[in-house]
């Protein structure tokens, strides 16, 4: 399986995410590969931060040949993880086609709101090549004890994928842990931050699971 984290916007958390599904998923036995295609790098930085071997795999491929390299690239790995760019390009229409799974991470801001129409636009061309590709949304960066996100869930029904339950908040741990090529599975297991990833990642796994079925009983129909 492999999973696009992908935003147009700058700051929306992609890295973020994308280094903590990769370690939750590790945690769980699958053996993993993070796709570092954003050419400023920091997936690659995070695991040269580290004082021992990372818990997955970390390559670079900020090249718009993604989704030609990734049949290669993922043979032994039961998910890769792909940390797109942080603009619409040729990039990141490879890493689309590249994908089974796009995952959106958004601030519940109006601007990030708004700027995600590009990605949603790209994720709908692909589609016509790749009919079964999922794509969902995370809300990420949430302010805690704010009914900021679910006004921004609220808004993000008029795009055409769901909003995942699971979502992130703002907290210092993840920025603490990710500075010292950790994350917050290592630093603080016990935390909410800890918490809320394993419960996205809950979501996703239960969100394949489900697609995949349905895919199965339309084949056999």
């Amino acid at each position: 399986m492999k999973i696009g984290i992908l935003n147009q916007k700058g700051g929306a958390g992609k890295t973020t995410i994308a280094l903590h599904l990769s370690h939750a998923l590790a945690l769980r036995n699958y053996q993993v590969m993070l796709v570092d295609a954003d050419p400023q790098g920091s997936s690659r930085d995070w695991a040269m931060a580290r004082e021992s071997d990372a818990p997955f795999s970390v390559i670079g491929l900020d090249r718009p040949i993604i989704h030609k390299e990734i049949a290669k690239l993922a043979k032994g790995y039961d998910y890769v993880i792909i940390d797109g760019a942080p603009r619409v390009s040729d990039l990141t229409r490879s890493a689309i086609l590249a994908a089974d799974f796009i995952l959106i991470p958004i601030q519940p801001s109006p601007l990030d709101i708004w700027a995600a129409h590009s990605v949603v636009e790209l994720i709908q061309e692909a589609e016509i090549y790749k009919p079964n590709l999922i794509a969902r949304f995370v809300i990420n960066r949430k302010i805690v004890n704010t009914a900021i996100a679910k006004e921004a869930v609220d808004v993000l029904q008029e795009y055409p994928y769901p909003v995942l339950t699971a979502a992130i908040s703002q907290r210092i741990a993840f920025a603490e842990s990710l500075n010292i090529g950790s994350t917050v599975l290592e630093t603080a297991p016990k935390t909410i931050a800890a918490s809320e990833i394993n419960a996205l990642v809950d979501e996703l796994l239960q969100t394949i699971e489900q697609e995949r079925h349905v895919t199965e009983e339309i084949i056999k129909a």
